[in-house]
This record gives structure tokens, sequence and C-alpha cells, in this order.
């Protein structure tokens, strides 16, 4: 182990740099319905890397209402290459942040603002982290081939960004390290090494319309059909199989003398394992064709279809991810801070790579709330916030096992490899 003391030292006196990098993102809004933000803030990021020795490509998004990905390049002496990830747009509309008075607000050890976590801290933490690897070791750090890789669009959940990275991994890359915001619990420092997968559907009846009392018994009521297809596919969900399963919308009808002639539902499912994505998977379009409600008065039944408008590949437990857990964990514990295993329902970036080259995620600061702009008269409901308190314990975490990772031998390969 180097000698911390020092390199502490000199995370804890960048810290005043690192804030006001964050405080200079956070004041830009980046709502991914915002695509002249996120370029701005693209161009930000950029303008603050390249004196870093990093050359900025952008790369338009397949979506033209959303903004530039953004790729950081840093040519090595080496062929090693190790992609660090991160991603430009929040959530937040600019009405929102503007209705609920949601800015940069430092309160004691806390700064609450649109991004401090999700993910603008994690971009400092990622830009701090850079020269830290520069200070503890220059010599490994002009050998390494860095690249940064920045998402225009992770909070819609395209996956045109992970086709673009993947394009961009040679043989040598070495692993992606995503700098979503870090969890605790029972204040133990969590690393993510597992993320559910999503896949959304749209249930589509179609019923028979007719008068309401005169008629009724001519109707098929496709609301009714489909409630009972929202009662069958909830009763899916299975935590023992880390599956779970939400109905979010429900349209239909038009009129109250009316026989529903038409309604749908759109939800998701998530779960960690592929296997179980693809069983639920078939199980949803083996529910189109005839339905179970029929007409009174002739047996006609309601028609069901089903539509599968996007999918996001499960991340489970690996060789890769596991090992460079080990690696995070074993420098961890040489500091004296006890870290553990997380696996995430929420989807990241790291989806995207997992199959592709050895993936961690949660290497950002520590805080809460995010996706939350609100805060209650008292104080029970607060917006996102980051932890200060992370960054400097959670940067020498990194540091020193970025660098062990470069010096180490070779990780196991992922299994879409």
């Amino acid at each position: 182990m180097p000698d911390t003391g020092r390199l502490r030292e000199w995370i804890q006196g960048a810290m005043p740099a690192t804030l006001a990098l964050l405080e200079e993102m956070v004041a830009i809004n980046s709502w991914t319905g915002n695509p002249e933000g996120v370029n701005r803030l693209g161009r930000l990021t950029a303008e603050r890397f390249a004196p870093l020795g990093f050359g900025a490509s952008f790369v338009p998004s397949r979506n033209p209402a959303w903004g530039n990905h953004l790729f950081l390049h840093r040519p090595g002496r080496a062929a090693l290459r190790l992609l660090l990830v991160s991603h430009l747009d929040t959530v937040f509309p600019a009405e929102e942040e503007e209705r609920n008075n949601f800015h940069w607000q430092p309160e004691g050890e806390r700064i609450f603002g649109p991004g401090v976590i999700d993910i603008k801290g994690g971009t400092a933490m990622a830009w701090l982290v850079l020269q830290g690897v520069q200070v503890l070791d220059r010599a490994l750090f002009d050998e390494v081939d860095w690249l940064v890789a920045l998402n225009a669009s992770e909070e819609t959940l395209s996956g045109h960004f992970g086709e673009v990275c993947r394009e961009q991994l040679t043989p040598h890359t070495r692993a992606a390290l995503v700098f979503e915001g870090e969890h605790r619990q029972d204040g133990v420092r969590q690393l993510v090494v597992a993320r559910k997968g999503r896949l959304t559907f749209r249930l589509k009846v179609s019923g028979r319309a007719a008068h309401a009392g005169g008629q009724h018994a001519r109707g098929a009521n496709a609301i009714r059909q489909l409630a009972r297809l929202v009662e069958r596919v909830e009763a899916w969900s299975d935590p023992a199989r880390g599956l779970t399963v939400n109905v979010g919308t429900i349209r239909g009808g038009g009129s109250y003398n009316r026989v529903p002639h038409a309604a749908e539902a759109e939800g998701e499912f998530r779960c960690f394992d592929p296997a179980v994505q693809e069983q639920t998977r078939q199980a949803l379009l083996a529910l189109a064709g005839p339905g179970d409600l029929r007409a009174a008065s002739d047996g006609w039944a309601c028609r069901v279809e089903v539509e599968l408008p996007d999918r996001s590949p499960a991340w489970p437990r690996n060789p890769g991810s596991e090992a460079l857990y080990r690696i995070w964990s074993e420098t961890g514990t040489a500091l004296g801070d006890r870290l553990a295993r997380e696996e995430r329902g929420g989807i990241s970036d790291g989806n995207l790579l997992c199959a592709h080259v050895p993936t961690i995620d949660g290497l950002g600061p520590g805080g809460d709330n995010d996706h939350c702009s609100e805060r209650s008269p008292d104080g029970s409901k607060l917006p996102e916030y980051l932890d200060v308190r992370s960054f400097v314990p959670k940067a020498l975490l990194n540091v020193l096992a970025i660098a062990q990772l470069c010096r180490g031998g070779n990780l196991p390969a992922p299994r879409g490899s």
C-alpha cells in the first residue's frame, strides 16, 4: 500500500476545486428533454477534462430531441484501456427546478441540487480520481489508455449510448467503471455488482361496444377484460426470483352509457436473471389472442394484443464484476473501510456494458433522494443531496483500487465476449 496519507491530503486539498466544478455543472439545467442544456454541460465537461490531456468527441443521439453523447479520450503508451462512465442528463425540467426552488444549496455537510448525486457528483468524482491517479503514479497514468464516456440520455434508458460505447471497447479494455452514486446499508459502503434488467409492455384489449342499458348483453367489456389481465400479470411478481411486475398506466372506455370497446395498460417488469427475463417475456406474449371475457348474447370474445416497446438487459452477478469488487473490497480493507456488494433494482449504463467487459458501479459519492426535488415544510421530505463527507474517502478508495486494477492481471471474460 503506497503512502495513503500524502494522497489523502492531496485529495482533501483538491476538494474546493472539485466542488467548484460540481457547482458549475449543477447550475446548468441538463434535463434529458433540454438538448441545449445537455450540450452546454458536455462542452463544460470537455473543457475541464482538457487540461488532463483528454480530447473530446461529441456523438449525436439517435433521437434528435436529445443532446450529444460525450467521449473523452486520453491515449496511453500501452494498449490497456479503462472506461469510466457517467451521464450528462438529469430528470429535472427547468420549470420543476424553479417551482421547487431547487438549486445548489449547501447546508452543513450536505449539498442539495439537481444532479449532485445523479450523476454530476459522479462526473466530478471521476475528474478528481483521474488527477489522483496522476499524483499517485504519473507513469501509470501515462501508460493507461483512458476513455471517459458520458451518456446524453441515460434517464430515458435509451440503448444508443451503449451501442456507441461498445464500438469503442478494445480487446485490451480491462473494465467499465460506472460513477453512479453510492448507497450505504447500516453505514457500510456498497458497490453495485448486479442490476435488474427491464422490459416494458403494453396490453391492448379490443372489446365490443353496446348500449349499456338497452343492449348490455351484446357488449364485451374491454376494461373488465383488461382488469383480469392486470391481476394476472401483477401476480407474477416473485421476490424469490428477484422479479417485480408493475402496471403503471391504464386507459379505456369512452362514456358511462357505453360498454367499453377498448382499453390498454402499460407497465414494466424487472429482474436480475436473463433466463427469468426471457421466461416472463414469453409469458406476456402468450396473453395475446382471444380473451376469457365474452359477450353474454353470443359468446363473442375480447381480443388481446401484446406489445413490448423497450428492453434493457439484465446485469446478473458474474465473475468479472466479482473480480472488480474484490479489488475494491481488499483496497477498502487495507484502508480500514468495510465494503459490501449491492444488487440494485434500478438500471444504469452498466446494464449495457456488463456482458461485454467486466463492470462495477456505485463509484460516485454518497448522498440520497436522487430524482426528488421537493422539500416539505417539516423536513420529512428532502430533495436530492450530496454527502460531502463521502467524497474524500471514496476518491481515495477509487484511486488506489484503479491503480491496483491497472497493475494487476487479466480479469475473467464477460459472458458476452
